[in-house]
């Protein structure tokens, strides 16, 4: 995964902490109506994908995004379909418009965006009731159908077997392999090498005992357009309601029962790696219904995300092949999760599908 390059320094802001680099905040102000005057820039998130920052003005508070990767028409697609959704009901926080009527502002060939700032907290699914696991499932339903209403067909669809490339178990013992030797050949070793060692070895038992059970091509899943990353980082709760849906870099095509059963494995997870299956079965049931999904859609997305899951080692390859320990912290629970949801498969099944 590439890492970004440094951004060449830029004129400091008041606020601003020591060692970050501040984007051109009074230039980009200069490009919009009635925003105030710049009095702070904090950074609030580093990412591959984007920076993010809070700006505090004469006129109040914005969240201020760096799209890194600069693909002007891409940024665009997302900001109509946030303004549209917006229109719909759904809980989002499009971007300003700029005196010229655009959401991107470009200097110096870098794109920026600037949205209203959106007081809320993140909770996860430890942090809701079952009613308000229902309410989530329902509210990515919903934006799964409202997004078939404000987007354009994708003029060239891919084949499924384009956007779902299932893991070959073959290229699964290799990776296991490299990541064993890496994790064994630490010095000094710690207690963390040492649990990425057993579940390494713990995960190529399982799956040369389930290799049999990798997915295989059959009927296509309902594909659609889906905001690509749904995760308790990207909603924001005010109270009991979220207040907003945020980060729609990766909206895409894909199969949407497979964002469903995704973020549930995010959201209900928990840190021993069991998910909460009675939260699950609220929010799935709640999914279904908005979304207009059958049981047997979910059933078997269950199925591709389990096996994406027993051959997926990112939090790994991050710590060992890129010397990024940002998600170390994930890892005894992602690991233990694949774990867990193998041995209680029908259960999980169970609680998406009933």
């Amino acid at each position: 995964m590439p890492v970004s390059p440094a951004l060449p320094p830029a004129p400091a802001i008041p606020g601003a902490r020591a060692g970050d680099t501040a984007p051109p905040v009074r230039a980009l102000l200069r490009r919009y109506r009635n925003t105030g005057e710049p009095l702070s820039c904090e950074p609030v998130a580093q990412g591959l994908l984007n920076h993010g920052y809070r700006v505090r003005t004469t006129h109040g508070s914005y969240f201020l995004k760096h799209h890194l990767d600069g693909d002007h028409p891409a940024i665009t697609r997302q900001h109509r379909a946030t303004q549209r959704l917006q229109a719909l009901g759904v809980p989002v926080a499009p971007p300003v418009e700029n005196a010229d009527g655009d959401t991107v502002s470009v200097i110096k060939g870098r794109c920026y965006a600037l949205h209203p700032w959106v007081e809320g907290r993140h909770r996860d699914g430890t942090q809701l009731t079952a009613d308000e696991s229902r309410h989530l499932g329902g509210l990515l339903g919903r934006v799964h159908t409202c997004l078939e209403r404000v987007m354009e067909p994708d003029p060239a669809p891919l084949a499924y077997d384009s956007l779902y490339d299932s893991p070959d178990p073959a290229d699964t013992f290799e990776l296991i392999d490299e990541l064993l030797a890496l994790a064994r050949g630490r010095t000094p070793r710690d207690t963390f090498d040492a649990l990425a060692e057993h579940r390494l070895v713990e995960r190529r038992d399982l799956l040369e005992r389930h290799a049999h059970r990798r997915p295989r091509p059959g009927a296509e899943p309902a594909t659609g357009w889906v905001h690509g990353d749904f995760h308790p980082l990207n909603v924001l709760y005010r109270g009991e309601e979220p207040a907003a849906i945020v980060d729609w870099d990766r909206l895409g095509v894909q199969p949407r029962a497979e964002e469903a059963v995704r973020a549930a494995a995010i959201f209900f997870v928990r840190p021993t790696g069991e998910l909460e299956l009675p939260k699950v079965r609220a929010y799935a049931r709640a999914y279904r219904r908005a979304a207009g999904a059958a049981a047997s859609e979910l059933a078997a997305a269950v199925h591709r995300v389990w096996w994406e899951r027993l051959n997926d080692f990112w939090v790994l390859r991050w710590r060992y092949q890129l010397d990024d320990r940002r998600a170390d912290p994930l890892f005894a629970a992602v690991s233990a999760l694949a774990v867990w949801w193998t041995r209680e498969y029908d259960a999980v099944c169970e609680a998406f599908a009933e």
